[in-house]
């Protein structure tokens, strides 16, 4: 295979063609080629090769041949030959999300980050977002929004693309058949998706639950708890916390306590403040939970760790992982999160500060700072291998919630396989944000082979 960058021109002709310039022939190893097969995306076509006399890297296509292949622009990107005679040009990547009407933010809240990621592969791709709705498999193509200058988007229809990073923002929706049909026929024409879906929090117990050395980090955890697991849970970690398997961003979390002597507490959130309740025995606190409805069968009870702290706030870490083009999961960014007074969790929204890692462990670590940032990375990645290993469905991209405890272990809450991006707000870690979507990109083109793969 020979693989380089170009540029891609298109004149007016209206018969099929295709022109390299001599350095570009020679670097793809087609000097004696009179035809080719170009490809674009999904869709193909058999044109005759002749060679275009300008110095530089370029390709010129007929408007008829860009037509036909529905070739999203003109411009720079990247040009592969197989070897076969073969060439194709991209890569085209697909961002599959929800998409509005809105003129300048079509994707909601995600549309900075999705520019952003786009920025990344720019002169290097054809970049673009979709929604299920807008794929037609009868023709192979789909309509996709284009970044332009002045922060508009413009719609245009494609072939179907080489990659195709989900982000769709709905649990609800992504669980139904026909969303899991959708992403099928992707595989089934062996186009690249990740990440598949959104984890619940048991599926990843699970998931670790028969690797020793990873589920060592897991604290332990019970679905679907009944009265006498959640006592014997407390007689055995003195507080824990109930979490809903589907949940996200804190919401819905419990914090149950046994102090003897005292009693049992019930600590959560309830129209925006933070609510303390004491009950003198078990069947008291359990009554509680029963007048607040929860649905026990989509509960985890987890065993609390106490944590490191700062000011007496428990502090934890997100880890913000991701492929990069060798296919090997790198730490992009790391933010720490310092739990607000009386609060369940450590999310800004409940009164959570953000921070940088390196002061966190400084203030918490002292002289053991760096070795203990260098542990907590190690087993981040050890965790990422090992969910990997046992999740069905390619990944590309996770976010881990890890704890330090007072003794130096290093513990994992959750994994979510579509991480938000808050710890990238705080002005020191805006470069880390960055670095993650060039990291992601470089994965891009690796499962699109527009890179050089070593396999």
């Amino acid at each position: 295979m020979s693989l380089t960058s170009c540029t891609l021109l298109v004149t007016r002709q209206e018969t099929r063609s295709l022109a390299l310039s001599p350095s570009l022939r020679e670097q793809l190893e087609l000097d004696n080629v009179r035809s080719v097969v170009l490809r674009v995306g999904s869709l193909n076509a058999t044109v005759p090769l002749r060679t275009f006399n300008r110095k530089g890297e370029y390709a010129v296509l007929s408007s008829s041949l860009a037509s036909t292949l529905k070739l999203p622009s003109s411009g720079k990107c990247m040009i592969r030959s197989s070897g076969t005679r073969e060439l194709q040009v991209g890569p085209l990547i697909g961002v599959l999300t929800a998409v509005s009407n809105h003129p300048t933010q079509p994707f909601g809240p995600r549309t900075a980050y999705i520019r952003e990621l786009m920025e990344a592969g720019k002169n290097r791709s054809f970049f673009f977002a979709f929604s299920p709705q807008s794929v037609n498999w009868e023709t192979e193509t789909v309509t996709g929004y284009f970044p332009s200058p002045g922060g508009s988007w413009v719609r245009k229809t494609i072939p179907l693309p080489d990659v195709v990073y989900n982000r769709l923002p709905n649990r609800t929706a992504e669980k139904t058949a026909a969303l899991r049909e959708f992403k099928e026929k992707f595989v089934q024409r062996k186009i690249p998706i990740f990440n598949w879906s959104f984890f619940d929090k048991w599926e990843v117990y699970r998931l670790l639950d028969g690797d020793r050395d990873a589920s060592q980090h897991v604290p332990d955890s019970q679905i679907n708890p009944s009265s006498e697991d959640i006592r014997k849970m407390l007689d055995r970690h003195r507080f824990i916390y109930l979490k809903p398997t589907a949940g996200s961003l804190g919401y819905g979390i419990f914090r149950l306590t046994l102090n003897p002597g005292k009693g049992y507490f019930l600590r959560y959130r309830k129209d925006g403040s933070n609510v303390l309740l004491r009950f003198p025995k078990f069947d008291g606190l359990f009554n509680m939970l029963r007048k607040l409805k929860l649905k026990m069968s989509q509960y985890v009870a987890q065993q609390g760790i106490r944590l490191i702290e700062i000011d007496g706030c428990p502090i934890d870490f997100r880890f913000h992982l991701t492929k990069n083009g060798r296919n090997e999961w790198v730490v992009a960014g790391v933010g720490a999160k310092k739990a607000g007074k009386g609060s369940v969790t450590t999310h800004v929204r409940t009164g959570g500060q953000l921070m940088v890692p390196e002061y966190a462990l400084s203030a918490t670590q002292g002289e053991l700072a760096d070795s203990t940032f260098q542990k907590a990375k190690d087993v981040a990645i050890k965790l990422a291998k090992a969910i990997e290993r046992e999740y069905p469905h390619r990944l590309g991209e996770l976010g881990l919630d890890l704890g330090i405890d007072q003794s130096d272990n290093v513990w994992m809450f959750e994994a979510n396989s579509k991480p938000g991006r808050t710890i990238f707000k705080h002005p020191q870690l805006k470069q880390q944000g960055k670095d993650a979507s060039a990291n992601l990109f470089e994965h891009f083109l690796y499962l699109s082979r527009f890179s050089d793969r070593r396999e």
